[in-house]
């Protein structure tokens, strides 16, 4: 093992006992050090980062942008123990992500979304349930769907009404508090889940069919099939409304009340912020500029307030 692989598995190691994935990051450095063996290189320079970033064809800047970014990561780690190294600066294949715009879902689509995962067949058997009540959750939660496949029995405190969000996007954990009707709900699959499938070897909450956990895939490509049945996507379109916009659904309908009942959104975002999760409070903020209804109520706000000051 070289030096700098050896490096870059130190700094793997180090940045992940923090709480961080770094599935990209780590192919991509473990790629980029064997770019720089094939070139017989051992310092870090600002032209072998470029040109190892643009490498690939045919795909968008914000690739390239994220390769040199990973580069860019470790040369500063590894510059305080090789003072020769170059860290590619800041402004170097410039490209703003753009964050897709949120499909905010109508009671009514909601309504069909979980009817017809309801009807899913065999109608005798777990899974309509299992969706039913997994859409359900996430429409009234705005957890991410990650976060609901992962759920273990032990994080669902009935009793209590709360949800404990394990090992988060961001390797974190938090509590969300549960209306009584989704607690119903929720005592009610389980029944259904211990009668279907009593030795279930598993402790996730959510299960398929055959009494396994949940996968992304899975659910990811039953909820299409549903999107199609219902008139959400057209036969073959491979985008369209997604699971995630339910919790942007979540989030855009929790401010709008708030703010046609009178709420200081100011001072509740933090709230909202820490209930769905978001690292950043500027990840709440967006959705103040994302959505035209929020934005027009925060305008509409903002003069009335001018009025009264004037």
């Amino acid at each position: 093992m070289t030096r700098l692989r050896k490096a870059v598995e130190e700094y793997l190691t180090m940045r992940r006992s923090l709480g961080f994935k770094l599935r990209d990051m780590g192919y991509n450095l473990h790629h980029f050090v064997s770019f720089m063996e094939q070139q017989g290189a051992s310092i870090i320079t600002v032209d072998l980062a470029l040109y190892w970033a643009q490498q690939p064809q045919g795909v968008k800047p914000a690739q390239w942008a994220s390769r040199l970014s990973f580069v860019r990561s470790f040369a500063r780690y590894w510059s305080a123990i090789d003072s020769r190294t170059e860290i590619p600066p800041m402004g170097l294949l410039p490209y703003r992500a753009k964050r897709a715009t949120p499909y905010i879902y109508s009671d009514k689509e909601i309504e069909q979304l979980l009817n017809a995962a309801k009807n899913l067949p065999p109608s005798t058997s777990l899974r309509p349930w299992t969706y039913y009540t997994l859409f359900g959750l996430l429409a009234v939660t705005g957890m991410r769907i990650s976060e609901v496949i992962r759920l273990e029995r032990s994080d669902v405190d009935l009793d209590r009404k709360l949800l404990t969000v394990r090992l988060t996007k961001f390797g974190k954990f938090r509590l969300i508090s549960l209306h009584p009707s989704t607690v119903e709900n929720l005592k009610q699959y389980l029944q259904r889940q211990d009668q279907l499938h009593p030795r279930s070897t598993t402790s996730r909450f959510f299960l398929s069919n055959k009494g396994t956990p949940l996968t992304d895939n899975m659910v990811r490509w039953t909820f299409v099939k549903i999107s199609r049945k219902i008139g959400l996507r057209k036969t073959g379109d491979n985008s369209g409304p997604r699971i995630h916009d339910l919790r942007h659904r979540f989030a855009v309908t929790t401010l709008i009340n708030w703010y046609r009942t009178g709420v200081n959104v100011e001072q509740r975002l933090p709230v909202l912020s820490t209930y769905l999760g978001h690292a950043h409070i500027t990840d709440t903020y967006w959705y103040l500029s994302a959505i035209p209804e929020l934005l027009a109520l925060t305008k509409d706000r903002l003069e009335k307030r001018w009025e009264v000051l004037s």
